[in-house]
């Protein structure tokens, strides 16, 4: 009979790391397309690693800004169009 070793557990740091990154990079892209669905994942992504104390807490909160940002420049320009479709390139 062969023993191995207990999985190792994870400490949940590396993950709220990632979750820092990807809140920041989603609401950069957020920016340009599907603002109504990468800012509010990107809000949650970065609350969720800033209340796991992510080492990347600096990230994290880019990455809130960017999210908040995302839906701000949406409402502004449904106003603007009076639409809840717009373009970047203004068509």
């Amino acid at each position: 009979m062969r023993l191995t070793a207990p999985p190792a557990r994870r400490t949940g740091r590396q993950d709220t790391e990632g979750m820092a990154v990807a809140s920041f990079v989603l609401g950069l892209v957020g920016l340009l397309v599907l603002n109504l669905v990468l800012g509010p994942i990107a809000i949650v992504l970065a609350v969720i690693a800033l209340r796991r104390d992510t080492a990347r807490r600096f990230r994290a909160l880019l990455g809130l800004g960017l999210g908040i940002a995302d839906l701000v420049v949406l409402a502004a320009l449904m106003s603007a169009h009076g639409t809840a479709s717009w373009s970047v390139w203004g068509g």
